[in-house]
């Protein structure tokens, strides 16, 4: 499985070595379709390091296998693909149906969220507009979190800088209200303002790991499950249960389920589930 035509030498012995390390480091598991992708992916890194083959990028990887290559790697193959408000009927629910809830429910007038994979941060941006935009969360404080494992998107997300095409999708009114428009050698870029940014606490976290979170009221982990095994979902989907208050919500993407993964969520809606136990 080597093209002639390649820049550099890669194998299929080099795919399986990456592949495994992805799947230790991460959980996310790793088919052979994506030998293409790998080699795409990977020979920016190779070229970098001024290296002749991927036999030797193993050989840096290998003889490290936890320092800053292994991020490197783990950063170029993870796939970051978001919007702002994508999937927005998880956004009206919030709105119309969890937020009038946990204004009822918390004497504390405090919510939290947690943006578990929050990749380049539209995701947790959009939680901010619209917890900022509800009347009933006037006066209320928020703690919202996002997390991601790529140490590169967290870094983005946390300078909000985006291109215009990013932001098409909104109305003027809401661009006009959360975001500055960049000018002179900005031009085409937008930034979040400040009052936004500062609603999110940003870090990286391996999901795998061993990890605790204070009670959450929301989990949003979108697209995220889908790249695991059924052992690390249920294990991963059970931490998530213990992070969330008695009642909580979890929200996960359009293409997954917890369907026979889990007996403590109940399914509320269209890719919404409510902890039960």
């Amino acid at each position: 499985m080597m093209s002639n035509e390649r820049e550099f030498s890669f194998t299929q012995k080099d795919f399986t070595f990456l592949s495994k390390i992805i799947h230790e480091r991460t959980g996310i598991v790793v088919s052979d379709d994506k030998f293409n992708m790998f080699y795409s992916r990977l020979s920016r890194r190779v070229r970098s390091l001024k290296l002749n083959s991927f036999q030797e990028y193993c050989a840096i990887v290998r003889d490290e296998r936890e320092g800053n290559e292994t991020s490197e790697l783990i950063n170029a193959i993870t796939t970051n693909l978001t919007a702002f408000f994508r999937e927005n009927h998880h956004f009206e629910y919030l709105s119309d149906t969890v937020f009038p809830e946990l204004t009822q429910k918390n004497p504390d007038r405090n919510i939290k969220l947690w943006s578990a994979g929050c990749s380049t941060g539209e995701e947790p941006y959009s939680l901010a507009i619209i917890m900022k935009e509800s009347p009933l969360l006037a006066n209320w404080n928020f703690e919202l979190k996002a997390t991601d494992l790529d140490s590169n998107v967290v870094a983005k997300a946390n300078r909000g800088v985006y291109s215009m095409s990013r932001v098409e999708g909104m109305s003027k009114k809401r661009l006009k209200r959360w975001f500055f428009k960049g000018a002179g050698k900005q031009q085409g870029l937008v930034k979040v303002k400040p009052e936004l940014n500062q609603m999110i606490e940003f870090g990286q976290l391996n999901l795998i790991d061993n990890w605790s979170q204070e009670p959450q009221d929301v989990i949003f982990c979108r697209n995220v499950i889908i790249y695991f095994n059924k052992e690390t979902k249920a294990k991963l989907v059970d931490q998530y249960a213990n992070s969330l208050k008695p009642g909580g919500y979890l929200f996960i993407g359009h293409s997954e389920s917890l369907y026979k993964v889990t007996d403590r969520f109940e399914l509320i809606g269209n890719t919404i589930y409510r902890k039960i136990k």
